[in-house]
């Protein structure tokens, strides 16, 4: 076992699957051994400052970090466009549009099921990244495509979590709410969640160990509990301590998040997912007490999907760039607004680039920021909608 785990966490099984996709690592000539060492030493820092820097009419792409040149090639344009969509569809743009878009135009209910499972999954998987420590795979062989969080660790892959418990919460919840066939949404959702998997092992950030990790863990926690989703419905939506539970609870989790010897985005990201998800918790639960939600779809469940027509396409098109718009402005101003009070308290200079890393600083504005917006989408947003008649 212990051979056949160390086998699944190799880089080079990663590297091979790259090539195999048609994305190579150019190796450059005129860095002999020493210059290879001294790159293996920097090679974290490198990452975390890299960025895209060129490419040439061949698909060869540059990576300029530090000084120091990291070419790949591309010679298959489709899968490395269709790996790098998936990829994102972990990221936070994903999440702050695609997610609220179910509530907006296909049924809060999906919603809320969709933002308690993905808390959770997110959670499990950021805490065991950072309290396992195993490394990402190494460069090289692997081409590294997503610089930014290289200073995170590997084990599990968060975006395979995500990924599987998105599609098949939804799988799981949506025949009572909405009339789809059953089979053709297993397709789906085994192929969204399949191609966010690929993507990781495609971008060079996680080992196979590390993705195959991230769907157990995922598929263990749905099935665990699952027989519980509804009794959870119950508690968010009416007992009067739920409210309590949303805010405290995450923020406990946001404060008590491990301590690293470096610093990491992941305890940022893990807070951001929190105080989203208490914002969405408070939210849901006002706004059953204030009549319950709003359905996009209408009040007989389970609902049909409408035709797609012209006004259907400009009236969800419509939601979805106001909603977005909302959302960031909500953002945008509680960031701004929390960042100068805490910068204030602790007499911070806003020139300071470390400023933010701090725990006492980042901690609070990241889930005052993110709580400010799951309200905003779960009570506002769709409300909003009616009174400008796209609901």
């Amino acid at each position: 076992m212990r051979e056949l785990l160390s086998y699944l966490h190799e880089p080079e099984l990663v590297a091979r699957f790259q090539r195999r996709c048609g994305l190579f690592l150019v190796r450059d000539p005129h860095h002999g051994p020493q210059r290879k060492r001294e790159h293996a030493a920097d090679e974290a820092r490198a990452q975390r400052n890299g960025r895209w820097d060129h490419q040439d009419n061949n698909s060869n792409y540059e990576i300029q970090q530090n000084g120091c040149a990291v070419n790949f090639e591309v010679r298959n344009r489709f899968l490395h466009v269709l790996f790098l969509v998936s990829a994102a569809l972990g990221h936070e743009v994903f999440y702050i549009t695609c997610l609220p878009f179910v509530h907006w135009s296909l049924d809060p209910f999906l919603c809320r099921r969709l933002v308690n499972m993905w808390t959770v999954v997110m959670y499990v998987g950021q805490v065991m990244k950072d309290v396992l420590k195993l490394p990402r795979p190494t460069s090289p062989p692997v081409v590294k495509l997503e610089p930014r969080v290289d200073a995170e660790y590997g084990l599990p892959s968060t975006h395979a979590m995500a990924a599987t418990a998105i599609s098949f919460t939804v799988l799981l919840s949506a025949p009572s709410r909405i009339q789809f066939q059953f089979e053709w949404g297993l397709l789906i959702a085994v192929t969204l969640s399949s191609l966010v998997c690929l993507s990781r092992l495609y971008t060079g950030m996680h080992s196979v160990l590390d993705v195959l990790s991230g769907v157990l863990i995922s598929a263990l926690i749905l099935s665990s509990t699952y027989p519980y989703w509804e009794s959870i419905d119950r508690f968010q939506l009416s007992s009067s301590f739920s409210p309590l539970l949303g805010v405290f609870l995450p923020l406990l989790l946001s404060y008590s998040y491990p301590q690293l010897d470096h610093y990491s985005t992941t305890r940022g990201d893990t807070t951001t997912i929190l105080g989203a998800s208490g914002g969405c918790w408070v939210g849901y639960w006002l706004d059953h007490q204030l009549g319950g939600p709003l359905h996009p779809l209408g009040e007989k469940i389970p609902a049909r999907l409408p035709p797609l027509t012209l006004n259907s396409v400009f009236r969800g098109g419509a939601r979805s760039l106001l909603g977005i718009v909302a959302l960031l402005g909500t953002r945008q101003l509680v960031k701004t607004l929390s960042l100068k009070a805490l910068f204030s308290c602790y007499s911070v200079e806003k020139s300071d680039p470390n400023a933010r890393r701090r725990r006492e600083i980042e901690v609070p504005y990241k889930f005052v920021t993110y709580m400010a917006v799951g309200l905003v989408n779960s009570i506002l947003v769709n409300r909003g909608f009616v009174l400008l008649g796209l609901l």
